[in-house]
């Protein structure tokens, strides 16, 4: 028998739950990658879906958003029918619990949800491994994005 993550994953359900998605990027783009805050935060965290990694204890392990729609456009090449994946963020103590996985299929569901069916998402090139483990390919050249190398990656769903 398999034991049981010590965490859940959810959609955003809340301002609290925002908030602490918010806070969990600001812990992980802002002070440890030291992305200006004034670009970490844009006005499509109003109308994307967020979703929260958070531990039995209720401490915010990770977040990450799906943009979608016309939200997503400029960064899926118009299409209607292929999410965004971004702002993907664990807290460095809850690295290596699976919880950066389980965010990303819980942004999966979320996008089969609204009859997407694939995913795109700028990956910083260090994490490319981590996206290829969960069927993600690169496509297109290396280019920065705050200063940091990412690369496109695409996933059918």
């Amino acid at each position: 028998m398999t034991a049981r993550a010590p965490y859940r994953t959810r959609v955003a359900r809340d301002a609290a739950d925002r908030e602490a998605c918010l806070a969990v990027r600001k812990e992980v783009f802002v002070a440890e990658q030291g992305v200006p805050e004034e670009i970490e935060y844009d006005d499509l965290d109003a109308v994307a879906v967020h979703v929260l990694a958070v531990h039995d204890d209720g401490t915010p392990l990770g977040t990450g958003r799906l943009l979608h729609g016309e939200a997503a456009a400029g960064r899926t090449g118009g299409d209607a029918a292929v999410g965004s994946l971004g702002r993907l963020a664990v807290t460095a103590a809850a690295r290596g619990l699976g919880v950066g996985a389980a965010l990303v299929r819980a942004l999966e569901e979320a996008a089969r949800a609204l009859g997407l069916t694939a995913m795109d998402l700028h990956a910083q090139t260090h994490a490319l491994g981590f996206y290829e483990r969960l069927g993600y390919a690169a496509y297109g050249p290396e280019f920065p994005d705050a200063g940091i190398p990412h690369r496109a990656m695409r996933r059918a769903l």
